[in-house]
């Protein structure tokens, strides 16, 4: 399969590559100026250098499939505050290249979405299913949630399959310094005790190699229909306090210092619980 991929030296795009590739599978990733991949690639794809601005439409006519990664305000939880941007991004430009892979005359597409739209609601499930209502708490979040809408509005117009995956708490390889994961692993090394809070939020921690399978499985599913799109929550299906994550990877790590859990108070806002149904899908 050919995949025009946006996103691609993100955290999750730069595993996503390295196991489409190893898997026989060519990429057209698109990729911000002066970016690199996360991680180390075995073999590069075709890079093409630009935002979604950029017309691509050259390499999305030589495509199978889209696979949107790419995404503004993940960073801090996606706790951020900065609407305009968030919207421009997360549903003007994303609407727009969507529009231009169909004119290409791509039939078959993959978007991330994520456990933040979910937002308030969550908290009132054990276990999220996927056709959970949306009450998202940021930009980020709340443009997310309504590009999921928009593009599985527009799925059902121009009849195309669109498989939209919601991820859950995604670590590994690759992931940004300030992520939980990463800089756990940064204090543990350097034996520098790690200030966090007292990690009582249930999460569901997935990791990113196993996520990166579950997407290439995802745009390859033959058992999407032409027309109606489906929504599915990728992670472990198993709950996990934070606190209990971070005790696990500290010993992992065997560093000489301290957790110090307490140390730093709650996020505003802050949902305690996240966890999906990852058995549940969601038809248009």
């Amino acid at each position: 399969m050919r995949i025009f991929l946006t996103g691609g030296t993100g955290f999750i795009g730069s595993n996503f590559i390295e196991h489409a590739l190893l898997e026989g599978h060519e990429i057209y990733a698109l990729a911000r100026k002066g970016s690199s991949p996360k991680i180390q690639l075995s073999r590069e794809p075709f890079w093409i250098f630009g935002d979604l601005s950029k017309d691509v439409s050259e390499y999305l006519s030589k495509s199978d499939s889209l696979v949107h990664l790419a995404a503004h305000g993940v960073y801090n939880g996606g706790a951020n505050s900065n609407w305009e941007e968030s919207i421009k991004w997360n549903i003007v430009s994303t609407l727009n290249l969507f529009e231009s892979a169909y004119k290409s005359g791509i039939k078959n597409y993959l978007v991330t979405g994520s456990c933040f739209e979910y937002g308030k609601s969550a908290e009132k499930y054990n276990k999220i299913p996927a056709d959970a209502s949306l009450e998202p708490l940021s930009a980020y979040a709340s443009t997310k949630a309504a590009a999921s809408i928009l593009l599985k509005a527009w799925a059902v117009e121009k009849n195309v399959k669109l498989n939209l995956m919601r991820l859950f708490h995604v670590y590994g390889e690759g992931e940004a310094n300030y992520r939980l994961w990463a800089s756990l692993r940064k204090a543990a090394l350097e034996n520098k005790d790690f200030e966090m809070t007292k990690g009582e939020q249930i999460r569901d921690f997935i990791n990113v190699k196993e996520v990166s399978k579950i997407l290439l499985n995802g745009i390859c599913d033959n058992s999407l229909e032409i027309g109606n799109p489906t929504t599915t929550n990728v992670g472990t299906g198993k709950a996990t306090s934070v606190l209990s994550f971070c005790k696990k990877w500290w010993g992992t790590f065997k560093s000489k210092s301290n957790l110090k859990s307490g140390a730093i108070p709650y996020r505003d806002n802050e949902i305690m619980r996240y966890v999906p149904d990852i058995n549940s899908k969601k038809f248009f």
